[in-house]
């Protein structure tokens, strides 16, 4: 029997999954923290600095403003609880979670453990090992070889004690033990993660199923795609395994959501049976593009019929909306999206510009402006200016009774 959702029951599911049906916390300790990250099962991690680094910004969305110090003490602790790893890209995922990974793992050894950099480096790449094992936890720029003398790896332009530590570290030799500042500092694996992590096997097929089933919950209804895509698994004959091995224990419920189309045709979705359903969602959040309710695009336009890009790489000129857009959420819905930015040594939050989507509430405008409030507060700004470009900017900046300011690309309405 396939069951039949409408298209905004699915949008209040997918939330609740998410834990945006929740009233946030008064106040927001390491446990609070910690059940959201259990509840979302990773943090993607990237490296746009504009209005705060992303892997804070999902649990800001979900909790209101809290120490970032907490996170950073359960992430990049000597022995932390929570360790980067190559999940839904590089992410932040729970240490009890690596064995599940380590296909992945084995996958990136055998891709990039055998091209010709990897050849003609592995003298470079064992040495490394030894220095980290004599030395313990290093900053590439701590670590002395002839490589830095100019020769240049083809990833990101690095050299090649960089390219060669990035390439241990998705081979699991090499794990990371903090950052200074976003720099990571990196250690063999057995001096950052505990023996039951490294020692744990936990077959492909076997750590497929169990990642489909964390995405199923996570996301509450989902299509394969979806699930797939939480992990970023390749391998779409796996997932689809392990989809129907959840249906016959009935862990998922097969669905179809009305509007969720493949090819014209109807999508194919399953439901966790313990998915809540609640009649209503109203949450208040700004999310970054890496939030798990927008990072996969073909969702974000189903669930919410946003169609959204990042512009980061776009030229100036011809970017829609602006340099690092945010969607927000009002009540079940994405109503629109802010470029924000973080003027430090103005103390400024400056919304670069604003847009609304089709439909969104009268009271949208007031919502948005309070949560940039907390934001600029969460951030340590005094202020918020609002610039003139985008049809939500005047009524955004009426709402916080804020100063303008010009864009910096001169662009206005």
């Amino acid at each position: 029997m396939t069951l039949t959702l409408r298209r905004a029951d699915a949008r209040r599911i997918a939330l609740a999954a998410q834990g945006f049906a929740r009233s946030r916390p008064t106040r927001v300790g390491t446990r609070q923290i910690t059940s959201s990250l259990q509840r979302m099962r990773l943090l993607q991690i990237d490296s746009v600095n504009v209005f705060a680094r992303s892997h804070y910004m999902p649990l800001f969305a979900r909790l209101g403003a809290y120490d970032t110090a907490l996170l950073d003490a359960l992430a990049f602790a000597p022995r932390p609880r929570w360790v980067e790893s190559w999940a839904h890209v590089a992410s932040l995922i729970c240490v009890e979670d690596w064995p599940l990974l380590q296909f992945r793992r084995d996958e990136l050894r055998a891709k990039y453990g055998r091209d010709a950099w990897a050849e003609a480096n592995q003298p470079l790449l064992q040495w490394l090992r030894d220095e980290l094992a004599d030395r313990g936890p290093l900053r590439p720029a701590e670590i002395d070889h002839d490589a830095r003398s100019g020769s240049r790896g083809s990833w990101w332009g690095w050299d090649d004690v960089k390219n060669g530590l990035e390439r241990l570290w998705l081979y699991g030799d090499v794990a990371i033990a903090g950052r200074r500042g976003f720099e990571r500092r990196y250690a063999l694996a057995s001096d950052v993660l505990p023996s039951s992590a490294l020692e744990t096997t936990v077959p492909r097929e076997q750590a497929i199923a169990e990642l489909v089933r964390r995405a199923a919950l996570a996301y509450g209804i989902a299509t394969a795609a979806d699930l797939a895509d939480y992990w970023r698994i390749r391998d779409r004959r796996a997932v689809l395994a392990a989809i129907d091995g959840l249906v016959d224990e009935g862990e998922l419920i097969p669905a179809q959501v009305e509007g969720w189309l493949v090819a014209g045709r109807p999508a194919r979705a399953w439901l966790h049976r313990d998915a809540a359903r609640p009649r209503r969602v109203d949450a208040t959040a700004l999310l970054t593009p890496f939030d798990p309710v927008v990072w996969f695009r073909d969702r974000a336009e189903r669930l919410f019929d946003f169609d959204y890009r990042i512009e980061i790489y776009t030229p100036a000129a011809k970017r829609r909306f602006g340099y690092y857009s945010l969607p927000v959420l009002v009540g079940d819905d994405v109503v629109g999206r802010v470029d924000l930015k973080s003027d430090r040594a103005a103390g400024a939050l400056r919304v670069q510009s604003a847009w609304w989507e089709p439909g969104a509430p009268a009271d949208a405008a007031e919502r948005i402006g309070d949560e940039l409030r907390a934001a600029a507060t969460w951030q340590g700004l005094d202020r918020v200016s609002v610039s003139r470009w985008g049809d939500a900017a005047d009524a955004i900046a009426g709402a916080l009774r804020a100063e303008r300011h010009e864009h910096p690309d001169g662009r206005s309405n």
